[in-house]
């Protein structure tokens, strides 16, 4: 019983040996350093981003009133969200004729393309800081000897600085169009029911779009901690050690240009 009860606590001991070994070997002052402050937040605004913009639902609508006595007032409620093909959101228009009593229609316009790629480009910064951070805390010395790390990692955040600034435009102009035809009055101008002198519509409430108006602002954030890491990773690459060299030799020669021209 002894031999097992031994067996089973170096058992249970290599596992936390193991988790104590990988705590240990990270290195958490890089953490307080700008390259690894900025990965932080890179990270956390990552998921603002596409958090708010991959959970945002609203809801526009708009109320009928038939001239008929028979018919009641109808009031139409339309739910809508990310990934905001609106043409695919269905809603019933109520027909004031005594024949028919509604009919299926869809808001206007197709959105998902600028979304889509706001809230994919948000989830790939997000995996892509993890990533960087495990080699920036656990990896430190292989970053700094090896010098491709250094090379990859200012040619993503190059990339990556890009990109943001291209979603967070190109969303912002895509938020503009859904508000656009999200409208209540956009709703009430698209019901042939509303045109004729049988029914009377009035706008129902404006949608709230204060998420997906931060999502944009996320976006621009990520765009200036993205661009602002550039020149912290720039320093740690082997192009900005040649560039201090070539400054600290190009010193000497010029004092002795000086010096020849003096003595002439």
């Amino acid at each position: 019983m002894s031999s097992t009860e031994s067996s089973s606590r170096t058992a249970d001991k290599s596992p936390r040996e193991q988790v104590d070994r990988l705590l240990v070997g990270l290195r958490w002052r890089r953490l307080e350093e700008p390259l690894g402050f900025i990965k932080v937040l890179q990270w956390l605004f990552a998921i603002f981003a596409f958090g708010s913009c991959g959970s945002y639902s609203g809801e526009t609508g708009a109320t009928v009133r038939c001239n008929n006595e028979a018919k009641d007032v109808s009031a139409i409620i339309v739910s809508f969200g990310y990934p905001f093909r609106l043409n695919r959101v269905p809603y019933e228009m109520p027909l004031c004729d005594d024949e028919s009593t509604s009919k299926t229609m869809h808001l206007m316009g197709d959105f998902s393309a600028p979304a889509e790629f706001f809230v994919t480009l948000g989830i790939f910064s997000f995996f892509y800081t993890i990533a960087a951070l495990v080699i920036y805390l656990r990896f430190h010395k292989l970053y700094t000897e090896n010098r491709r790390f250094p090379l990859v990692d200012f040619c993503v955040t190059v990339s990556f600085t890009f990109f943001w600034l291209v979603a967070a435009a190109a969303w912002g102009k895509g938020l503009t169009d859904v508000k656009g035809a999200t409208r209540p009055s956009s709703l009430t101008a698209a019901m042939s029911v509303c045109h004729g002198e049988e029914a009377v519509c009035s706008a129902g409430a404006t949608p709230s779009m204060g998420l997906a108006n931060i999502s944009v602002l996320f976006g621009f954030i990520n765009f200036f901690l993205w661009a602002g890491n550039c020149w912290f990773v720039f320093k740690e690459t082997p192009w900005h050690g040649q560039g201090q060299d070539q400054g600290q030799g190009a010193s000497p020669e010029s004092a002795a240009e000086q010096g020849a021209v003096e003595k002439q």
